[in-house]
């Protein structure tokens, strides 16, 4: 269980890109790091406009002159003071993941990433070397990712308890841009311009939020080839899908499946995983993360329950307050920051940690090759391709 005390010898320093005012990721990112005091917040880029973005930083506590008109001066800055930074968090738009991603790595920092890393096999791959050669730590911010029942169903797999694993199927497919919203909502609006979100809208926004959930629980499963079918339903979001449909073929004879969408109408998140063996299923709901819906063919179906005594004791590592009391997105990505946390200290050390997996560059080139892949297949009348 976790107790809030401390992983690392002194909290990393740690700073923001984006994530001001008026966008609810970036309080999700403080209250994810901060929560745990592996890192302290010391400074920011919090807003493409400079004065806003001063004023906001000094009502989070963060000197006035640490809080920066720009990433570039920030990093520049940074770097002249003794107690300068160690890592920086990337809460802005996708079309500028790249630039700063590379541009913190150059400038021998760590960094958290907002999903997608970039929009390229080409870019990651290049971001995947550069963070090899500074030996640095960059983590992708799936933050389902961090729920207590996500590792449960690992060890599940690893232990054999549903045995011989035959199908997945993922899907994450919520209702609330079923019309054109982003006419009246600028946060919505650059998701749906290629220029900014990129080859995809769906496929990279949500799909590879459950995609990533199959790589942490079935990290051996390689997709051999898929078939992509998207749509745009909303007209004036074309050539970007509003809604897809993937199916995989994995190299051991599985398949998988996922839908991606924004078009559920009525769905609030819709994002659901189900693995399924020649044993027995195992199915988990992030509107529901403190359960995992167990089914043994020819038993009755179980529904184990975060926290409890009978969880893998790997799954009770990331317990925060016991069973019976909820838990929610905030503890999943404090679970993951810790995990930032502990491979930066151990990087920064000249350690490798062994047996901790989080979300890192390799996830995030994984997650930018799949949307590629799906976009190609999709693109040349929704065929199968060999995954690339």
């Amino acid at each position: 269980m976790i107790y809030g005390e401390k992983k690392v010898d002194k909290p990393i320093r740690w700073a923001m890109v984006g994530g001001g005012k008026g966008g609810q990721i970036g309080y999700i990112h403080r209250s994810a790091a901060l929560r745990d005091n592996n890192f302290q917040l010391v400074a920011g880029a919090f807003d493409i406009d400079p004065a806003r973005g001063k004023d906001f930083g000094v009502n989070l506590h963060v000197d006035p002159e640490r809080c920066y008109p720009n990433y570039e001066t920030m990093f520049e800055e940074e770097a002249k003071r003794k107690d300068s930074i160690q890592a920086v968090s990337i809460a802005t738009p996708n079309g500028t993941h790249f630039e700063i991603t590379k541009a913190a790595l150059h400038a021998g920092l760590h960094v958290v990433c907002e999903k997608p890393l970039c929009f390229t096999s080409k870019e990651a791959e290049e971001l995947e070397i550069l963070a090899k050669k500074k030996n640095r730590v960059v983590g992708v911010t799936y933050g389902y990712a961090g729920h207590q029942m996500i590792e449960q169903a690992r060890q599940m797999i690893a232990n054999g308890d549903l045995g011989e694993i035959r199908i997945v199927k993922m899907q994450f497919a919520h209702g609330f841009h079923s019309s054109a919203v982003e006419e009246g909502n600028a946060s919505t609006k650059w998701r749906v311009d290629p220029k900014v979100a990129g080859p995809s809208y769906v496929l990279g926004d949500v799909g590879t939020h459950p995609l990533y959930l199959s790589e942490v629980m079935l990290p051996n499963l390689k997709i051999k080839k898929l078939m992509c079918s998207r749509q745009s339903f909303v007209e004036s979001r074309a050539p970007l899908e509003d809604n897809a449909f993937t199916i995989m073929e994995y190299d051991n004879g599985a398949v998988g499946t996922v839908w991606s969408s924004c078009v559920n109408a009525g769905s609030m998140h819709g994002q659901t995983i189900r693995v399924i063996g020649s044993k027995a299923s195992i199915e988990w709901w992030d509107e529901h993360p403190n359960q995992l819906r167990y089914e043994i063919q020819g038993k009755p179906a179980q529904v184990l329950d975060r926290g409890m005594d009978y969880l893998y004791p790997e799954a009770l590592v990331d317990d925060r307050i016991g069973g019976g009391h909820p838990e929610g997105l905030f503890e999943g990505w404090s679970n993951l920051y810790a995990r930032f946390a502990l491979a930066m200290d151990a990087a920064d050390r000249g350690e490798t940690l062994e047996n901790m997996w989080y979300p890192d560059i390799k996830a995030g080139v994984e997650g930018v090759r799949w949307v590629e892949n799906c976009v190609r297949s999709a693109d040349n009348g929704a065929v199968w391709v060999e995954y690339q």
